[in-house]
């Protein structure tokens, strides 16, 4: 029997190619994890026409954001990739999730310090709004103004419960990260072993590096250590130096880069030049593709009490929306009724249920309806945090408000308070 790769092996990350140009947050988590958190960077590009030309984006985040929830935001992203015809939504549980990006093994006891990590910073990328007045759209081949979430979610009430969790992509950005124009693959294993910073630098010369072009000839080492990773602009400019030196150096270490350079000009501004490593000429992102075995499904209907062989005839059989739904409905009617609610098994219920449903002679039960609509219920922004986020939307678009806004530099963190202030 043919010896199956670990998840380790085959699941990339996957990044934006317009977002990793930019830092979500501060590096600081005293700063970054306030509630309505405000972020501010700005990057250049090269258009169409071969003219430069700057965005601006804000980053509005109520409950705060931690660098490392990045991690989460590639990896589940790259997971509902992996399928040949791509959904808009991950149902899995959120073992399947954490052991298929390397963060748990097989062998992870569920409740754990990971699992509250996880969803701690699910709680905190659901509600965060992204806005920008050049994003580029790759299914249209244009920059264009942008205001979208990255996802919603829906979890059961209890956090014990078995049942799976659903992730549901905001429509706007999954269409364009789901666009070969507009996604990247990168290495997960090596991306979860780098500090924060790093990590956005390894992602930002993955993108402009891992292919035609070799060379980075100069980046400004602030627009560097603020836009891009996040490092603080109140730095002294000897630390500032010095921080991005050390991420330069973890990367040439793992032969990501083979040369990088802090220089200064002639007028005294310092720039860091970049120079691709031997890693992009071994580096396979390949082009696995999950079979029935590697369904989040799969592990569902474990827990209901298939043995694998039925499990992965059912997944083949039954579209994943009414095999995911009807699933949840047979584990919740355990959780919340008892085996007294099925005549036979839950296998039974399951399988009887599927048929019908398949063939429009039975749909999801009230209790089950009331259920979800109560978990769907997210959390909603407060009076001033909805303020806020009407404020910054005035201000990136270019509205009446705008000239009442000040962008004193080219990075701008700051709360709610801040920002109610310079409006008001």
């Amino acid at each position: 029997m043919k010896k199956q790769s670990s998840p380790f092996e085959r699941v990339t990350g996957m990044g934006q190619l317009s977002i990793v140009e930019h830092a979500l947050c501060p590096l600081d988590s005293r700063a970054s994890l306030r509630e309505n958190l405000v972020h501010g960077a700005k990057y250049s590009f090269v258009n169409k026409s071969g003219q430069r030309g700057y965005a601006k984006a804000r980053v509005f985040s109520p409950l705060g954001l931690s660098a490392s929830d990045e991690l989460y935001l590639w990896g589940m992203l790259a997971l509902s990739l992996l399928p040949a015809e791509p959904h808009a939504e991950l149902v899995a549980t959120p073992h399947w999730i954490l052991r298929q990006l390397g963060i748990i093994n097989q062998g992870s006891k569920r409740g754990g310090r990971q699992y509250k990590t996880f969803g701690e910073a699910l709680r905190r990328l659901s509600v965060l709004n992204y806005m920008s007045d050049n994003f580029y759209d790759p299914t249209r081949a244009e920059h264009r103004r942008v205001s979208f979430s990255f996802f919603s979610y829906s979890l059961p009430e209890d956090p014990r419960s078995s049942r799976a969790w659903r992730i549901a992509w905001d429509p706007i950005f999954f269409e364009m990260v789901k666009s070969t124009a507009g996604h990247f693959r990168f290495d997960l294993a090596v991306y979860r072993e780098l500090d924060a910073a790093s990590r956005r630098l390894f992602l930002f010369v993955s993108k402009v590096l891992s292919h035609r072009r070799t060379r980075l000839r100069a980046i400004a080492l602030e627009q560097l250590a603020t836009d891009l990773l996040g490092f603080s602009p109140t730095l002294a400019p000897r630390e500032m130096k010095a921080k991005v030196r050390r991420c330069l150096k973890r990367l040439i270490e793992l032969h990501v880069l083979s040369e990088a350079e802090v220089f200064k000009t002639s007028c005294g501004n310092q720039f860091v030049r970049l120079q691709r490593g031997s890693y992009f000429q071994t580096a396979k992102h390949a082009s696995y593709r999950p079979s029935s075995a590697d369904s989040p499904t799969l592990e569902t209907l474990r827990e209901i009490g298939f043995e694998d062989g039925p499990a992965i005839r059912l997944i083949q059989r039954f579209s994943p929306r009414l095999l995911n739904e009807w699933c949840d409905i047979t584990q919740a009617a355990i959780e919340r009724h008892g085996m007294s609610f099925f005549y036979k098994s839950p296998m039974a219920f399951l399988v009887d249920s599927l048929d019908k449903a398949s063939n429009g002679t039975r749909t999801p039960p009230d209790w089950w309806v009331d259920l979800k609509r109560k978990e769907a219920k997210l959390h909603e922004m407060t009076p001033q945090s909805s303020e806020v986020f009407q404020k910054l939307r005035a201000e990136i678009f270019q509205d009446n408000v705008t000239s009442k806004i000040k962008d004193s530099s080219p990075t701008v963190v700051s709360s709610a308070r801040d920002i109610l202030r310079s409006v008001g």
